[in-house]
């Protein structure tokens, strides 16, 4: 049962590596990437609308009754929530913690984690282990995401043609089938794609707004924050009961900043900014308007504000921005997969790159299909968006609450922010999404258990990976043994040299790869030329060329045998082959080596894990682990290796 891939190990490498990882340039005129984030980025918090005052209102049946005192508090908390949250904290804040351009909570924490190496071993492990809850707690509302948002805009059908009702639950799951289904051809161009569409969206959501708005103008003093603040006041439970939902206008907030590392800070910034902020508060707006003038039509503000004669078009259009509501949170699910597996905390995924200009643009067909599946279940059992609505937002707010604490991290040690800067954002941004977090544990008994369970099983994954990973190399490394003593055993011996080249791919030149030692106790031959490729990932994205190489002859100068280091970001593919060429140039040559890719032999190690009573790990979590290994990418794809030239030995792992 294979472990994972030899050589593939994210990498114990000091925390500021001798290379130079170079942020990434997103190529293009400003407008046209900016209107790809806009079909990617925004989808989710752009389609909040449709649900989120609606949820207000209809909690536990009217509990926030359409009186002036409650609309102007409610419409004030949104409105500071998106404000504070996202393009204070998010956007003007957070989004300076870019890892070399990635986003996201484990590019955070990778940056945390750089920061804190030399100061605090256990403040380290503090921030991984943060990371994996806030991952873990992103997948357990990215799940629900694109359920609610299809479902609530398909929903639109009641309000225009109620004969149609029964037509709701269809329509959902073969849009959420097609949307899972295009994913293969790249956030790029799907981005490109929705771009227009997003675009139109966000400019009717705003022309609806401003039309109610224009009726009834006293609806703008909600914009104060006094009213939030004098609604908290005089109906402090009530208040704290809202805060559940309220949380609904600002989810897609860490999807955000996951899809960075898409299309740029700067790009997210100017379509935040100048499209989909003002077009989301004139809806709000519009929508408490409406509550105000027709105290009914809180039971579906958002359609209802819509003419008659326009109903069905904003329902198609709906449709189509909730479908690109759900690209955004599922291009970020592929982004935080591949940093977790290259950080070590899954096991090795296979990762197909969908644009040849943008690194961070990646599908990852596991990942994919599970989310799927998982989306389809949840529409399937829930039924109706106003019943997920119990379930949402209790696992972003976890998630927005981590990213706060690490963004603390980061700002005390790299940005070195005064102590009182410090508290400040610790009080405003922790408090108010620890409001929100209480807020939404109401929610756990009517649905909330669900996310929560969903991030608990991927937190297990991740640990147990981690752990027996751990394990693993460390028994591996006592059967490979010291590379110096087995090559001076192989001159010592006289071993027969043959033609040929063979590359074994091995975490590093300390030990001996497995392969190698047993083609020689068996064989009792070796190459003419051996060259021993270790893959070293370093907590930035990408590395330069210039860079990414090291040789070392081993000290036995022209005997054929040199090991070759590779440096990778944890956004760039683990290509041996290209390696091997860009290392043919001069480096191999120089120590007497001539590698010709493509005539030379690859020798894989693998782990035949079996699974014995020895203490240190539970049986239930070697159990899960073998399952893990058993289905991590395969070691040949994983480096490009061509698979007709490909040896595999195997060696038993007791776990």
């Amino acid at each position: 049962m294979p472990a994972e891939p030899s050589g593939s190990e994210p990498p114990a490498v000091p925390p500021h590596p001798p290379v130079d990882g170079r942020r990434r340039r997103h190529s293009g005129p400003a407008l046209t990437v900016t209107l790809a984030a806009l079909g990617v980025v925004f989808g989710d918090i752009g389609t909040s609308p449709l649900y989120s005052m609606q949820t207000v209102f209809s909690i536990d049946n009217g509990l926030v009754s359409p009186t002036e005192t409650d609309v102007y508090g409610v419409v004030s908390m949104v409105f500071w929530s998106i404000t504070l949250v996202v393009s204070i904290k998010y956007i003007a804040v957070l989004m300076r913690a870019d890892n070399e351009g990635e986003g996201g909570v484990m590019a955070l924490a990778a940056l945390s984690q750089r920061v804190m190496t030399q100061r605090s071993p256990k403040r380290v492990a503090a921030a991984v282990l943060l990371a994996m809850l806030g991952a873990s707690l992103f997948f357990g509302d990215s799940v629900i995401t694109p359920a609610i948002s299809v479902l609530s805009s398909v929903e639109g059908l009641q309000v225009a043609q109620p004969s149609l009702s029964h037509l709701v639950l269809p329509i959902a799951l073969v849009i959420l089938t097609a949307l899972f289904a295009v994913q293969r051809w790249g956030t790029g161009k799907v981005g490109s794609a929705f771009g227009p569409i997003m675009v139109l969206w966000f400019a009717v959501i705003g022309l609806i707004g401003l039309s109610t708005v224009l009726k009834h103008p006293d609806v703008i003093r909600g914009l104060s924050p006094t009213y939030a603040v004098l609604f908290v006041g005089e109906h402090p439970y009530l208040a704290f009961v809202a805060m559940g939902a309220v949380v609904l206008c600002i989810t897609g907030a860490e999807a955000l900043y996951a899809d960075m590392g898409h299309f740029g800070r700067s790009a997210i910034a100017r379509a935040w900014f100048f499209v989909v902020l003002p077009a989301l508060t004139l809806n709000y707006l519009g929508q408490a308007a409406l509550i105000l003038a027709n105290p009914h039509t809180a039971a579906n503000p958002f359609f209802l504000q819509v003419p008659q004669w326009a109903r069905f078009p904003v329902v198609i259009l709906a449709t189509a921005a909730t479908v690109i509501a759900s690209q955004a949170v599922i291009s970020g699910a592929f982004s935080i997969s591949r940093q977790a597996s290259s950080l070590g905390l899954l096991p090795p995924l296979t990762v197909r790159q969908t644009s040849d200009k943008a690194a961070g643009q990646v599908y990852l067909p596991v990942v994919n299909a599970a989310m799927f599946i998982g989306v389809l279940v949840l529409v399937v059992s829930f039924g109706s968006s106003q019943r997920l609505a119990t379930a949402y937002g209790i696992a972003v707010t976890g998630a927005l609450a981590i990213d706060t604490a690490l963004m603390l991290i980061v700002a005390r040690a790299l940005w070195r922010w005064p102590t009182w800067k410090l508290v400040l954002a610790a009080v405003v941004f922790g408090g108010v999404e620890a409001i929100f977090l209480f807020g939404n544990m109401t929610k756990v008994i009517h649905g909330g258990w669900l996310p929560l369970a969903i991030a608990a099983a991927l937190f297990v994954t991740m640990t147990t990976w981690q752990r027996g990973r751990d394990r693993v190399t460390a028994k591996r490394n006592m059967k490979e043994g010291q590379l110096h003593d087995f090559v001076e055993a192989i001159h010592a011996k006289g071993l027969p040299r043959v033609p040929g080249t063979a590359i074994f791919p091995h975490p590093s030149k300390e030990t001996t790869p497995l392969a190698m030692r047993a083609n020689v106790e068996h064989n009792g031959i070796l190459q003419e030329q051996v060259v021993i490729v270790s893959m070293i990932r370093h907590k930035v994205p990408h590395i330069d060329a210039a860079d990414r190489l090291e040789i070392d002859d081993l000290g036995y100068g022209d005997d054929g045998i040199v090991h070759l280091t590779v440096h990778t970001g944890f956004s760039d593919r683990p290509d041996i082959p290209s390696a091997l060429r860009l290392a043919g140039e001069d480096l191999l040559p120089g120590c007497g080596v001539v590698v010709d890719p493509d005539a030379a032999t690859y020798f894989l190690s693998r782990a035949s894990l079996q699974r014995t009573n020895a203490p240190g790990m539970p049986g239930w979590r070697k159990a899960i682990f073998m399952v893990l290994a058993h289905n991590a990418a395969d070691p040949a794809r994983y480096f490009n290796l061509p698979v007709e030239r490909t040896v595999t030995m195997g060696f038993p792992i007791d776990l």
